[in-house]
């Protein structure tokens, strides 16, 4: 192992294009969906490196966007790709809190995955206030994309022991009350649709697949051992836990007047 090797720590996940379960395929139907009403301004709520929101601006020209995110190098992947792309000077990636942002109205708020971060509310209360905030941000007529997972059927104790650390059924809800949520935020769910199983092993494999393949190569490194621990719990969790019971839904949702 030469120092560098020491000095240097498992990569990021770069084999990911999405930071979720959303395909190619899906991708580009939400793209050419959003960009065809001409949004002028889009927020991005929990960005990261903002590939949606790239690919959107892309289609539409002129259109400007703001990604907000507390992850430093995944803001520093979206500025990079921006500049890649010629978008530099239509695009802001900011580091900081979404709850209570002062960036917006859009006419385009994209949140996937992220509601957690516009509000410190816990679920069940989670999501409606997310959707209260995301009602705020949005302007009328405008769109936004939600994100958001939901159980496929109601866990068992046992399944959802091996999830994540004190996982309870009540993390998500089911996907018709979670339409129902939106319904009550002031929202109509012009469409709905769910991830794939293909999406979510695509997802589940590229989180890991850069670090898995660090691990083959640096077994003993000093970041090793604590960091196979975390990847195998991680792997086990989808695996033996969520795996066919948590759900991704990508809700394109219009502000009732």
């Amino acid at each position: 192992m030469t120092s560098t090797d020491a000095r240097s720590g498992p990569p990021r996940p770069r084999a990911l294009t999405f930071h979720g379960p959303l395909g190619e395929p899906r991708a580009a139907d939400l793209t050419t969906r959003l960009a065809a009403h001409r949004p002028a301004t889009v927020l991005d709520i929990g960005c990261g490196w903002g590939e949606l929101m790239l690919r959107v601006l892309a289609a539409v020209p002129g259109a400007t966007g703001t990604g907000l995110d507390l992850d430093e190098d995944d803001l520093a992947r979206g500025r990079a790709l921006a500049a890649e792309r010629g978008l530099a000077d239509r695009v802001e990636f900011l580091a900081g809190q979404a709850a209570g942002t002062e960036h917006g109205p859009a006419e385009l708020v994209l949140c996937l995955g992220a509601s957690q971060a516009l509000t410190d509310a816990a679920p069940p209360l989670l999501v409606p206030e997310a959707l209260r905030e995301l009602r705020r941000l949005v302007r009328p007529g405008g769109r936004v994309l939600l994100g958001e997972g939901f159980w496929q059927r109601t866990p068992s104790s046992g399944e959802l022991a091996r999830m994540w650390p004190d996982a309870t059924a009540s993390d998500h809800p089911g996907l018709p009350e979670l339409v129902d949520e939106v319904v009550a935020a002031g929202f109509r769910p012009a469409r709905i649709e769910t991830a794939t199983p293909a999406e979510w092993e695509e997802f589940e494999s590229g989180y890991r697949e850069d670090v898995e393949v660090w691990l083959a190569g640096h077994p003993d490194h000093p970041l090793a051992a604590e960091t196979r621990a975390r990847v195998d719990r991680q792997r086990d969790s989808w695996l033996r836990g969520y795996r066919d019971l948590l759900g991704m839904a990508y809700l394109t949702l219009v502000p009732q007047d």
